[in-house]
């Protein structure tokens, strides 16, 4: 009768050789883990962006912002004093927020400091829709309110209150605006839509003119409209804006500056997933090193089993599952280590932990592939190995 190798055999063949050299196979499996785990923290890592970047550009796709142009001699031209009134009256815009660059006002955090070092951060006149508006929330304080319009008090932004050291606010809270002490009410978290809000400090319009003598129109304008209505509202802005005089008026809608970064996000992934292959197939070399090691160390195995009646396929099967049971088991670990490194970046980073099914699936799948390569030489090897000769190492 020809012998016969069944599959529960088998497995337990294999299992009995990568136990029989623990630390072996350990060390083989755990290359095959760390290719995967990097693999799968790519694929994660950039999902989990892309998740909390779509959920932002659902949330702001209504956004537009009319911005003033530039003269000849590249300074800027005011919008006219009306426009925030026009667009509010365009019927599917929902709110309407203006701001308004007051030139060459230093910041500082006081006296001390030279003028020359502001850190980038400049001053911005606002109207107190502005937040509702860009979806800003506060992160210290309140934001400015009708008594700003009486009283010296500013909103920092998120870089510019980090740029002068405010984490926390108090009644002797200031900051200097040109050579006049503003009372800092509040700091804005980072508002990623208007990231020109992130290095400002904010006042109002009455103050920005008494102060500083800041007169004429605001330099940009914020408005969110009817989801289904956007493209209409952006094709009459101009007109609405600035009648008869369209090109002076910029219309930009700030979540096409999202869909770029999106679109960033995806471009390297295939950069580090054709990093991540490369160290998979180095995984794979390896097991392929330690199978060849491993039958020419069990030839005195493989004789005897040869002489009991093994058939050449049996040893084959044999070293091919061994080498994919390792593949395995390092896929595996890899998969729950990937799993754990794009937890933690997505918390620390505030992401949604978002990890694709078919990435799971894929990286699996390359490391029983990779193992089944990796083994199919060493097994080969070892079916045409000779009963006499293997026996000789007895």
């Amino acid at each position: 009768m020809r012998s016969r190798l069944r599959l529960p055999d088998a497995f337990a063949v294999a299992l009995a050789g990568t136990r029989a050299r623990r630390l072996r196979s350990a060390l083989s499996a755990l290359g095959i883990a760390i290719a995967v785990a990097a693999v799968v923290a790519v694929l994660g890592i950039a999902e989990s962006a892309k998740a909390d970047l779509v959920d932002e550009l659902g949330e702001n796709g209504n956004l537009l912002t009319v911005a003033s142009g530039q003269s000849i001699n590249g300074r800027e031209v005011p919008l006219p004093v009306t426009a925030e009134a026009m667009i509010a009256r365009i019927p599917p815009v929902r709110t309407v927020a203006a701001v308004a660059t007051v030139a060459a006002v230093p910041v500082r955090r006081s006296s001390a400091i030279p003028k020359a070092q502001t850190g980038g951060t400049n001053v911005l006149a606002a109207t107190t829709t502005l937040p509702r508006t860009v979806s800003a929330r506060m992160l210290l304080g309140r934001y400015l309110d009708a008594r700003a319009d009486r009283y010296p008090v500013t909103v920092l932004g998120y870089e510019a209150a980090r740029i002068m050291g405010i984490g926390s606010l108090g009644a002797s809270t200031q900051v200097l605006l040109g050579d006049q002490y503003f009372t800092v009410v509040g700091v804005l978290a980072p508002v990623a839509i208007a990231p020109e809000m992130d290095v400002a400090a904010l006042i109002s319009f009455a103050q920005a003119e008494q102060r500083f003598g800041r007169t004429g129109g605001p330099s940009r304008i914020y408005l969110r409209a009817d989801p289904e209505q956007v493209a209409a509202v952006a094709s009459v802005l101009t007109a609405t804006t600035v009648p008869g005089a369209e090109e002076d008026v910029q219309v930009r809608r700030p979540s096409d500056l999202l869909v770029a970064r999106i679109a960033a996000k995806g471009a390297f992934v295939g950069l580090f997933l054709g990093l991540g292959g490369v160290a998979l197939l180095i995984a794979g070399v390896g097991i392929a090193n330690i199978m060849v090691i491993s039958v020419l160390e069990r030839r005195s195995e493989i004789g005897l089993r040869r002489a009991l009646g093994a058939r050449r396929s049996h040893l084959a099967v044999q070293f091919l599952l061994e080498s994919t049971m390792l593949a395995a088991a390092g896929g595996l670990l890899g998969l729950a280590l990937g799993v754990a490194a794009t937890a933690v970046v997505a918390r620390l980073s505030g992401n949604p932990l978002a990890i694709p099914p078919e990435g799971l699936a894929a990286g699996l799948a390359a490391a029983l592939l990779i193992g089944a390569l990796a083994g199919a030489y060493p097994a080969i090897r070892a079916a045409r190995l000779s009963p006499v000769e293997a026996l000789r190492a007895l």
